[in-house]
């Protein structure tokens, strides 16, 4: 599948995802529209799938950032305490020993794409219904929206708790101009509801464009299901809940044979890619393998070694003897030829993420296009797995077959007949060893109030349990501050405790 990516703006920067008749699929298109106005722009077909395709493009936030490495991406690792920075970013180094504030940067970019996100999905659910165009297609852009809006609302919650909710256009004279945080539990309604009316607006079964599917619906509303059953929210009925709504997920992607799959370019948003935020050479590129390489290493055609995530030796050492994942150049290296020079190896002082390693830009003119993923199946197994075994007190047949299935392609033995309380610690584990890196362990951290406690791969109390940087989570850590500059915008903000 290739992809055609280009830029678009509309008085607001757009980047732009959209199909072609060919089924190969634009991405992103450039036109200026100084003079955008909503009140004459949303009159055809084209132009609804234009400002749709447009909502896309804050999905870049997550790396957002600047060469010190100050990316959302990277932030919320080093929140969950298993990376360290070889990098120059004193916001990073504050993050890992958490003495940061509400002015670190990452914090304003995720509250700042979010809410541009949302009010652009607000002014496309509102415009959208009255422009004359296929019903079905119509459908499907809304499910688009309603998805898109959920998965930013979900990121905001979770980040920052109580967080101002808004459905509708705003304007300068809107009472909402300035808006008050609501409840966590109305931000979760809000959310539901929208991922309940994607599901049903006709969107395909899998997407290998980039594009909101059902099965990215479903791995969203599995995951808010699985979030809300943990802390702070802990309805426990969620459980059933989740396992339910990744169910179906799981006969409609395959697991890679291959690791190296999850970060070529071959393989973009296919195999077990759920949902990805996609990029192309010349259009929209990013720093992923720049920013994970080792400090200061000529590895790889780019212009910059930053070193900014640099996973722990002591994580690397969690994982299982024999494990596949740990092995040379599977989600890990430390050592690589010299760019131009193939003949010379360097060696790291530090084992780095070949997770993240791009070879294509990296042989090349290192320019990267790597994908960045937010779901992948084995997210979906392990929802499934967690959920049934939380709901029905242990694990059914179909939970044991998706915690094997991944420590097979891993090369570990099956696991046998758990009791409940071992089969939850299974998954965990699987959650860390199977999606590490992803942006996932901070959120678990947030749901258990556990840590995953390294090297013996056990967990404990997140709040009296330091980690293996000796830092001890704060418990005013379980969400982001609020950002500054937001605070002195809107006195009517209040900050989160503690910050």
């Amino acid at each position: 599948m290739k992809f055609n990516l280009k830029q678009y703006s509309a008085g607001i920067l757009m980047l732009i995802l959209t199909a072609s008749a060919s089924s190969c699929k634009k991405y992103l298109d450039e036109e200026r529209r100084d003079n955008f106005n909503t009140n004459n722009y949303f009159t055809t077909a084209s132009q609804a799938q234009t400002f749709v395709n447009g909502i896309y493009s804050n999905l870049y936030m997550f790396q957002n950032g600047d060469a010190y490495g100050e990316s959302p991406f990277i932030t919320l690792e080093l929140f969950a305490g298993h990376t360290t920075t070889l990098g120059q970013s004193v916001n990073n180094k504050q993050v890992i020993t958490q003495t940061t504030s509400p002015t670190n940067p990452g914090f304003q970019t995720v509250w700042s794409n979010s809410y541009a996100a949302i009010a652009n999905a607000n002014i496309a659910l509102k415009r959208i219904p009255d422009i004359a165009m296929a019903d079905a297609d119509k459908k499907k852009l809304l499910g688009e929206i309603y998805f898109l809006r959920a998965f930013f609302y979900f990121h905001l919650v979770r980040l920052y708790g109580d967080v101002p909710l808004i459905t509708e256009p705003v304007t300068i004279t809107s009472e909402t101009l300035y808006p008050e945080r609501s409840p966590m539990a109305s931000v979760y309604d809000l959310i539901i509801a929208d991922l309940k009316a994607a599901k049903e607006s006709g969107l395909p079964e899998t997407d290998q464009s980039g594009r909101a599917s059902l099965g990215a619906v479903r791995t969203l509303l599995g995951s808010v299901y699985l979030t809300t059953a943990g802390y702070p929210l802990q309805k426990k009925e969620n459980y059933a809940l989740a396992a339910a709504e990744v169910l179906p997920v799981l006969t409609k992607y395959t697991l890679f044979p291959d690791y190296a799959f999850l970060h070529d370019n071959a393989h973009k948003n296919q195999g077990e890619l759920i949902f990805q935020i996609n990029y192309l050479v010349g259009v929209k590129e990013n720093a992923i393998p720049q920013l994970t390489l080792p400090f200061n290493l000529q590895v790889g055609a780019y212009g910059d070694h930053l070193g900014a995530m640099i996973p722990t030796t002591q994580f690397i050492a969690s994982y299982p003897a024999g494990d596949k994942r740990a092995k040379e150049r599977q989600f890990f290296f430390s050592s690589y030829p010299k760019d131009k020079d193939p003949s010379t190896i360097i060696t790291f002082e530090k084992p780095a993420l070949y997770k993240f390693f791009h070879a294509e830009s990296a042989l090349g003119n290192g320019k990267s296009d790597e994908n960045w993923t937010l779901f992948r199946l084995p997210e979906a197994m392990l929802i499934y797995a967690e959920a049934q075994n939380e709901a029905e007190g242990a694990p059914n047949q179909t939970a044991r077959d998706q915690v094997n299935a991944i420590r097979a392609r891993a090369e570990l033995a099956p696991i046998g007949n758990l009791s409940q309380a071992a089969f939850r610690e299974e998954v965990w584990r699987q959650r860390y060893l199977e999606l590490c890196y992803e942006d996932k362990s901070y959120f678990d951290i947030q749901r258990t109030h556990k840590i995953y406690v390294v090297p013996g791969g056990t967990f404990a109390d997140a709040t009296s349990t330091p980690n293996e940087q000796g830092v001890t989570f704060k418990e005013q850590y379980y969400f982001w501050p609020i950002p500054q500059r937001e605070i002195n915008t809107n006195p009517k903000l209040k900050q989160n405790q503690g910050w």
